[in-house]
């Protein structure tokens, strides 16, 4: 099994974890947060719901500048309901999926790199910033469970039951 079919395996049962989450965000609480530092709910859904298409951007640029000189070009749009969450997700999911399905070993040794303000501040290769990715989602994904829990929402099954989801992920 080669890195590309690892990933792809991983892939796919990560966004399957996601939109169990993702099915169960209320809507109406886009501004909610439990603490003043965190991110409010509709903003770290958003972010969850988008981070499958990441491994697009990973797999077919070679860069991204999270405040590029001269402002940045990308916005998100608000997704307000658990249908366009999920909608989001499927999106991004086929653009990653598909990228990871065509890259080759060598190009996933390739260096990719992030920058801030035309400042290189990570440079790995691209099998470890996709590694690091998937552990990026699950951190987030993780939150969101959190967010569920405090809005008393049942928490679905991710890796193994759950309190509220029996199921065996």
């Amino acid at each position: 099994m080669n890195m590309t079919e690892v990933f792809l395996a991983q892939f796919d049962d990560e966004v399957k974890r996601t939109r169990r989450t993702l099915e169960r965000v209320p809507e109406g609480k886009d501004d909610w947060k439990p603490h003043d530092k965190s991110m409010p709910l509709g903003r770290l859904a958003g972010l969850v719901a988008g981070m499958p298409m990441w491994f697009a951007m990973i797999v077919n640029q070679d860069d991204l500048d999270l405040n590029p000189p001269g402002g940045g070009k990308f916005e998100q749009k608000p997704l307000r309901t658990p249908a366009e969450l999920v909608k989001a997700l499927d999106e991004g999911a086929a653009q990653g999926r598909k990228a990871l399905n065509g890259a080759t070993e060598e190009h996933l040794q390739k260096p990719w790199r992030l920058l801030v303000g035309g400042n290189v501040v990570s440079e790995q290769p691209r099998v470890v910033v996709i590694r690091d990715t998937f552990s990026h989602l699950a951190h987030h994904r993780a939150q969101l469970t959190v967010y569920l829990r405090l809005n008393d929402l049942p928490v679905p099954a991710i890796y193994g039951p759950s309190a509220d989801d029996a199921q065996f992920a």
